[in-house]
């Protein structure tokens, strides 16, 4: 700023500006060592509704107004003012919370990068949901976010690094201050002949001066309490975490004033104020008679709008701050000086009163005014705060080149690549290399998932320099982003499965072979060399069929095939230590038909029995195709012991047995039929003259 005309003042002025919904407060002063010497104060109301909710609709208006104060201005220090400090007002800030999950690729420890990485897709997350909620393109800036709350494989915890995990969680606020906004205060600006110098948020400067940096390491919120707005910050761990904002303040008050004394607007904003200070005050109503009404009449009248306006306040802050409520709350702004406000917000919090203080007078030890009779009140706190705002570093909005682009951004203090990533649309997985394509599948019923490969992460540089989506960034820096890539699809062949590995042990043609298991897919037969498909159905099958052992041994089309001493169809089964035997000697397949043997049932077995055993050959359950049943040549007696509907049987008498025979050892009456007969062995249906071994299973009852 250029220098003054008055010598007693030093040209090194700050010119500060309340751009409020209702009136425009300039600020001009200096700093000297720790005091801050206030050069002149001046005010005035907008003539029409130019702004509404902190918001310029009319430019022009607005900036004629900025025109008049700061003509004011000039002629108390006289002097040319040139650069401006403003503020974006807290009730334009949006917030939107969100909950985000990440999946860790396995179950290991969590580190402060998987959390960094949680926290970046949730702000880019709260982002993208704010603009698909907004419904309109205008751009928004991230000013801020806060966490609420962290799970830990969906658990909610307070902290979850260095825990095992194999997902992690975040509840998070993010804040965002729209674009329009800042253009019309810069434009406004600009119209009234002005530069900007800086930048800030109005609850940061209020907090500038009501909290001191020493006290922010605690948990304490901020309420600026307006005439339509109520807004509301929230410190901890030295930051700023939060902003919000409740649409209940003054105005509410005033209109109920204005309606129980049959008064204008501005009248009742005045005896509102009168009986904040004295005990009666004094107006003439709409008729032009003269009245006066007591501060305890007013308090009655006005007491259900402060308990609500208190209610909403303690609500949303403990929503900002995570479900719970502060240690202490600062009450700012005119609206908030009404008596019995901050009792009822301390109720509302669960905090003893002396926790919830207006912050006025006591707030500005540091604060000396040059200008005689100022009302110093907390309706000071954010003009001195936005003048004050212009010593702290890093609070405007800069510009920095993004993959060869001009990024407009809000700088936090604490900018990052990241935060200029997001500002760039650039997407928060970009950053974090990608897995390729996985597959799903299921084997034997139960779902399984491989994931593909691992691609490259990201590349990025700072200046030239190697860096991090950590690295820190200041004004007109240059970053390159080289979005990271995806690995390979996921690909496994069917003998590549966990558990595939065993083989099928047999005898093939008097020499002991392994097979690999086969699977069926999708209801196909498949080998080991399948390579599994997204949404496969496997079933590892335990047996080989005689023509697909042909077509692994590459067996000639033309030999016969015997399975256990019998011959064997294209579809019959080979288990786990079968003999099988290929043959092209017509004479040796016709001698193991020639050892078919029936079965006598005797008399009580039943005509039904009897029919089965008297067949010389079987339907093969498989195929449809005859194929004889195989009843070992008799050699030396021997008992073998099976289980028959869960009752334990003992066969004795022969060298071999085949299915019938439990009825001679297990009562099971055949002349009396109730239905019709169902036999299984070890769990499928079982063949009258299908050979039993020791411990088989064996069903047999009547279906009706």
């Amino acid at each position: 700023m250029k220098a003054l005309a008055n010598n007693k003042i030093p040209a090194a002025l700050v010119y500060g500006l309340d751009i409020g919904t209702r009136s425009v407060v300039g600020t001009v002063g200096y700093r000297k060592g720790k005091k801050f010497i206030v050069v002149a104060l001046e005010s005035m109301e907008h003539e029409t509704r130019a702004m509404l909710d902190g918001q310029i609709h009319d430019i022009a208006a607005v900036a004629e107004t900025i025109r008049q104060v700061t003509a004011g201005l000039e002629k108390k220090i006289g002097g040319k003012l040139s650069r401006v400090c403003i503020a974006a007002a807290g009730r334009v800030l949006k917030t939107v919370q969100v909950h985000t999950d990440h999946e860790l690729d396995e179950e290991r420890t969590v580190t402060q990068e998987d959390i960094y990485t949680l926290n970046s897709v949730a702000i880019e997350d709260a982002y993208k949901n704010f603009l698909s909620e907004s419904g309109d393109d205008i751009k928004f800036y991230c000013v801020g976010s806060s966490v609420v709350r962290y799970y830990l494989n969906n658990s909610p915890m307070n902290s979850i690094i260095d825990h095992k995990a194999k997902s992690i969680s975040v509840d998070l606020i993010g804040t965002f201050l729209p674009d329009d906004v800042v253009d019309g205060l810069y434009k406004a600006v600009d119209m009234a002949g002005l530069e900007v110098a800086s930048l800030t948020l109005e609850p940061i400067a209020a907090i500038g001066l009501a909290i001191p940096e020493k006290f922010r390491l605690l948990n304490i919120a901020l309420i600026d309490v307006g005439a339509g707005t109520s807004d509301i910050s929230i410190t901890r761990a030295g930051s700023i975490i939060a902003f919000g904002m409740i649409p209940t303040a003054g105005d509410i008050l005033t209109e109920k004033i204005a309606n129980h004394c049959m008064v204008d607007f501005n009248t009742a904003e005045k005896i509102k104020c009168d009986c904040t200070q004295k005990s009666e005050a004094v107006y003439e109503d709409i008729f032009g008679l003269p009245q006066k009404v007591s501060a305890k009449e007013i308090a009655d009248v006005i007491a259900e709008d402060i308990e609500k306006m208190a209610t909403l306040a303690a609500d949303k802050i403990i929503e900002l701050n995570g479900g719970k409520s502060v240690g202490a709350v600062f009450v700012v702004g005119g609206g908030g000086s009404v008596p019995g406000y901050t009792d009822i917000l301390a109720d509302k919090l669960g905090l003893v009163k002396e926790r919830v203080a207006l912050r006025g007078r006591e707030v500005m030890n540091d604060i000396v005014f040059e200008e005689k009779n100022i009302d110093v009140s907390s309706l000071l706190v954010t003009p001195i705060g936005i003048a004050l705002s212009f010593y702290e570093e890093n609070n405007n909005f800069i510009y920095v080149d993004f993959n060869d682009n001009r990024v407009k951004i809000y700088n936090n203090n604490s900018l990052t690549v990241m935060d200029v990533a997001m500002q760039a649309d650039f997407p928060a997985d970009g950053f974090f290399p990608k897995s390729g394509p996985s597959i799903i599948y299921t084997i034997n019923g139960r779902e399984r998932m491989l994931r593909g490969s691992i691609g490259e992460p990201a590349v990025i540089t700072v200046n030239g320099d190697s860096a991090n989506m950590h690295t820190p960034v200041k004004e007109n820096d240059i970053i390159s982003v080289k979005e990271s890539t995806a690995g390979e699809p996921a690909k496994i062949k069917i003998s590549e499965i966990d558990g595939i590995g065993e083989k099928i042990n047999i005898t093939v043609n008097d020499n002991r072979i392994s097979l690999p298991k086969l699977a069926n897919v999708n209801g196909r037969q498949e080998s080991g060399f399948y390579e599994i498909k997204n949404r496969d159905k496997i079933k590892i099958l335990d047996f080989y069929t005689v023509s697909r052992l042909r077509e692994y041994m590459d067996i000639e089309p033309g030999m016969h095939c015997i399975v256990n001493g019998r011959p064997a169809g294209k579809s019959t089964k080979i288990y786990e230590n079968f003999i099988v035997s290929f043959t092209d000697d017509i004479e040796e397949y016709d001698k193991s038909l020639s050892k078919e043997n029936t079965k006598q049932q005797n008399a009580d077995t039943g005509d039904k029995a009897q029919e089965v055993i008297e067949t010389k050959a079987a339907v093969n359950e498989n195929t449809d195709e005859n194929v004889p049943l195989k009843i070992r040549s008799n050699g030396v007696p021997r008992a073998i012991t099976v289980t028959v509907n869960g009752q334990s049987v003992t066969l004795t008498g022969k060298s071999d047995y085949v299915f019938v025979d439990i009825f001679d050892f297990y009562k099971f009456d055949l002349s009396k039929p109730r239905g019709n007969i169902v036999t299984k062995l070890n769990g499928k249906k079982a063949l009258y003259m299908e050979e039993l071994h020791a411990s088989d299973i064996i069903e047999v009852f009547w279906e009706e």
